[in-house]
């Protein structure tokens, strides 16, 4: 026995039958209908449309044979796809290239084989149509005429087929382009919300828990939040939740899991698909059915780090972390840490660089935007600085009015805010208080002041927004601070 040579073009041969993606697919009714009518018009017992590819024969559909592939060595089709014109053995057991087939010697015994090659329009041989009987059974002219015509036609149902499949997969590249568009216009109209949430006079934990739940929405996840890292102390804030996500989104919802799978220790966006192998392969027990989940930084500074939180469950819609996704979650990242930096910048830019409080500017910004609401101003200068300065050097006149700066604000906590007007000049913004609770204010930062080293006093004007319009206030209480400085010369006279 001797298998049949290769084609000389073999490697076309072979891209051609990958084309139409026959190989090992199912029953079809249409080629199922074209073996039984060649049995029928032949007379055989077998027929059979075979396709031969790399390694062996396999047959799509065949009538009166229940063994469908065998290696290509063994196989008759392997010889009919060498040539265009049908291929006919009346006797294999006679042909020394057959006598020891196994499938002549064996099941289903072949005795004549007449196979017509399928020839694609590219004009590649990919398989056969063919019949066999285990005994003598001569064929007519017009029997190979009839197996020719019915390998057109398989040849014609494969090209429709192909056409339909190709029809089909456009049809769905469509629809996915569609679908992929309109996620690409809601996704932008997302970040166009980030983008305004995060323009917003919010405090950043409040705004960022906005955009969580903004993108949560947008990216169809069960839940989002925001987690916050400062040192050892982990928070998680959910701002988005679907419904019965509470008990199967369990694993997540606790810091410690998050600490143990190490995903608040990114610095980069971590896209997580499969939270099972994850955990698996870090060595962390979870519970609940959370697979998918995105970390995303969201904010750096010297307190610690912020990172957005989202999350899917086994078996959502959406099976992985898209391009899509990834691309709005990292452009939202990147806003909030830019709103961050900003305020970062803003909140050092408003800060007195010796005493650490509020600077001028920061009192020219916030009494312009103060409202109609009842408030106290008033107005502080250190008596004997300058002295002091003279005496013991400007670096202790420098401690001196940290320590009061600090201990003042301390002690005003969110009853009012200390701002540094310049040198020694020092200006309250509080709720309405009367003169002497503000001074007791004042006296405390004088005796906290006085523990490095002599403070003369402190000279105070206070004036209630109720007594002058807003352009004439500070000019009130610095007329009353000066007032109190001369007084207090005076007396000391």
């Amino acid at each position: 026995m001797s298998a049949a040579p290769v084609p000389p073009n073999e490697a076309q041969r072979l891209l051609a039958l990958a084309y139409y993606g026959i190989l090992d697919t199912p029953a079809e009714a249409q080629f199922d209908r074209i073996v039984r009518l060649a049995q029928h018009l032949l007379g055989t017992p077998v027929a059979t449309i075979n396709f031969v590819d790399q390694t062996r024969q396999w047959s799509k559909a065949s009538v009166g044979m229940s063994k469908t592939t065998a290696p290509r060595r063994d196989s008759l089709c392997a010889w009919t796809i060498l040539t265009d014109q049908p291929t006919v053995i009346e006797n294999a057991q006679a042909d020394p290239r057959f006598a020891h087939n196994p499938m002549v010697t064996g099941d289903p015994h072949i005795h004549m084989y007449a196979g017509a090659p399928l020839i694609m329009p590219s004009g590649q041989r990919i398989g056969t149509l063919c019949v066999t009987d285990s005994r003598s059974h001569p064929l007519s002219a017009a029997d190979l005429e009839a197996l020719q015509d019915l390998a057109a036609l398989v040849v014609s149902e494969l090209e429709l087929r192909a056409y339909q499949q190709r029809l089909s997969l456009s049809l769905d590249a469509q629809r996915e382009h569609s679908a992929e568009l309109q996620r690409t216009l809601e996704q932008a109209q997302a970040l166009s919300g980030v983008h305004q949430l995060l323009q917003l006079e919010l405090e950043p934990r409040d705004a960022l828990l906005a955009v969580a739940s903004l993108l949560g929405d947008a990216l169809q996840v069960d839940q989002a939040g925001l987690c916050r890292t400062q040192g050892a102390d982990v928070d998680v804030h959910i701002s988005h939740l679907e419904a019965g996500g509470a008990a199967a989104h369990a694993a997540l919802d606790a810091p410690g899991a998050i600490v143990r799978l190490g995903l608040n220790a990114t610095r980069v966006p971590l896209y997580v698909n499969d939270l099972a192998a994850l955990a698996a392969e870090r060595q962390v027990e979870l519970s609940g059915d959370t697979q998918q989940v995105a970390f995303i930084p969201a904010g750096l500074d010297p307190q610690g780090a912020t990172h957005l939180l989202f999350t899917r469950r086994r078996g959502h819609a959406v099976p992985a972390w898209r391009p899509a996704d990834r691309s709005l979650l990292e452009a939202a990242g990147r806003a909030a840490q830019q709103m961050l930096d900003h305020r970062q910048a803003r909140a050092w830019s408003r800060r007195d660089a010796l005493t650490g409080v509020l600077n001028r500017r920061a009192f020219d910004e916030d009494y312009a935007a103060l409202t109609e609401v009842p408030f106290t101003l008033a107005v502080l200068d250190l008596d004997g600085l300058k002295a002091l300065n003279d005496s013991q050097g400007h670096a202790q006149g420098d401690k001196l009015l940290r320590i009061f700066a600090a201990a003042l604000a301390a002690d005003m906590g969110r009853r009012g805010m200390v701002y540094r007007y310049g040198g020694d000049e020092f200006v309250v913004l509080a709720d309405p208080i009367s003169p002497d609770h503000l001074l007791e204010h004042v006296d405390v930062a004088v005796l906290a002041a006085r523990q490095l080293s002599p403070l003369v006093g402190v000279s105070v004007g206070v004036v209630h927004s109720t007594e002058a319009g807003r352009d004439e206030l500070l000019h009130v209480a610095d007329t009353r601070m000066y007032d109190s400085k001369r007084r207090r010369a005076a007396q000391r006279r």
